[in-house]
């Protein structure tokens, strides 16, 4: 059962004070646009936790403002990206908050593991290469690179 849902799609709240690092984490993956970045969170949260417009827009612009990203127009959106500083901020964020103890109900997103974080751009990807309507070859290919990664992971688990 969704609790504490405002939002078309929103779920478990998050606390307030962890949202900014949060997003500035998802700019980690690359560029994106308001939507974007909530879908990456939403991912990222495995599906629990959906930041709102009203959360996301406001603190992207405050981020323009103190020089943490810098907004661009593409194909009619404003796209956000990292600053170098952005970026330092990001990184420090996500490493210094890993070591807190406990972890919400939706998972806490900063002490994922590395594979996990992996594990997650990896279906990212996959499922942008799924509504790109590639061609069929194209589309073999991506399956074979998951399979191929999955065999590898358990490869290294029978070497243990």
């Amino acid at each position: 059962m969704r609790r504490g849902s405002h939002d078309r799609g929103e779920g478990r709240r998050m606390r307030r004070g962890r949202v900014p690092s949060l997003l500035l984490a998802a700019l980690l993956d690359g560029p994106a646009h308001g939507y974007e970045l909530m879908d990456r969170l939403e991912s990222s949260s495995g599906g629990t936790w959906r930041p709102s417009p009203g959360s996301v827009y406001p603190l992207l612009q405050s981020f323009e403002d103190s020089g943490l990203v810098e907004a661009s127009e593409v194909q009619g959106r404003r796209v956000f990206a990292l600053t170098e500083r952005g970026r330092e901020q990001a990184l420090r964020d996500r490493d210094g908050e890993g070591t807190e103890s406990g972890s919400g109900s939706h998972g806490d997103l900063h002490s994922t593991s590395p594979l996990r974080m992996e594990m997650e751009r990896l279906k990212n990807a996959a499922r942008q290469v799924t509504s790109a309507g590639v061609p069929p070859e194209q589309m073999d290919e991506a399956i074979a690179a998951v399979r191929n990664a999955r065999q590898t992971l358990y490869r290294i688990l029978m070497d243990q």
